[in-house]
């Protein structure tokens, strides 16, 4: 993964929360907003269900699309919930921290 890449994924983050504070009627993203933490919710989990299938059939093409798909219904939601990749990124780099300093 290059840089830019991690900095589309920084992008990506900024658009959502641009739909979500000027919501337009042909933003997928101000729509499913708009029809709430539930629905949004039910779009990660089928997202991520998806994700598992294409990874048990084997299909690389099919694998990049769902777990694309599941990482932009991820931001939708932690965007929602008034949260950011940042503070997910923190936990994850905390917990490795926890880990690393018990094992030694």
């Amino acid at each position: 993964m290059t840089e830019s890449n991690l900095e589309f994924i920084a992008k990506l983050e900024g658009i959502i929360r641009s739909r979500l504070e000027n919501p337009a009627d042909d933003s997928y993203t101000a729509q499913l907003a708009a029809a709430g933490t539930k629905r949004i919710a039910q779009k990660v989990g089928e997202e991520g269900v998806e994700l598992a299938l294409a990874a048990v059939s084997g299909d690389r093409d099919e694998i990049i699309n769902e777990a694309a798909d599941l990482i932009y219904h991820v931001l939708v939601l932690l965007r929602s919930q008034r949260l950011s990749l940042a503070e997910v990124s923190a936990r994850l780099e905390s917990r490795h921290s926890d880990r690393t300093s018990r094992s030694a």
